[in-house]
């Protein structure tokens, strides 16, 4: 049986189609590929974006901003020398892009005007710290990527 071009083009073109959704179907149906949203409850966080915009404002417009820091300690949280750091309360969330499940978050806890997230705590590569504090009804948050 003789095959002309046209019959060929055919057969490669649905070849093809086959090898591509096979791999589809197998990343999909593997629990090696997670495939995960960034977040949980993203729409719930999407509705708090104005407040989260007028937080930030707000933390920009301090003289003295809060610091983030790497040390070989961990990571170093400075507050700003203007507030009394017994009176700051909140919770800092470091949310790790490549692995939902190395994410956390803890609640600020202050004897000094610093904080310090433990190196043990922390695996190296990207992470995105969001620190939202608090003082008095003034609501702040500082957000910013470190590379530990």
């Amino acid at each position: 049986m003789k095959i002309n071009w046209g019959t060929g083009v055919v057969i490669g073109f649905g070849s093809f189609m086959t090898f591509i959704l096979f791999f589809v179907f197998l990343v999909q149906s593997n629990s090696k590929y997670d495939n995960e949203l960034v977040a949980d409850d993203y729409y719930k966080q999407e509705s708090n974006v104005q407040r989260d915009i007028e937080s930030q404002t707000l933390s920009n417009a301090l003289k003295t901003k809060l610091k983030i820091e790497k040390t070989a300690e961990g990571i170093q949280i400075i507050f700003p020398a203007a507030i009394d750091y017994k009176n700051i309360n909140g919770t800092i969330s470091l949310y790790r892009p490549s692995n939902q499940k190395l994410d956390f978050e803890t609640k600020i806890s202050l004897s000094s005007p610093i904080m310090l997230i433990p190196k043990h705590k922390l695996i190296g590569g990207l992470w995105e710290i969001s620190i939202n504090w608090k003082v008095e009804e003034l609501t702040y948050l500082n957000k910013e990527t470190v590379y530990f």
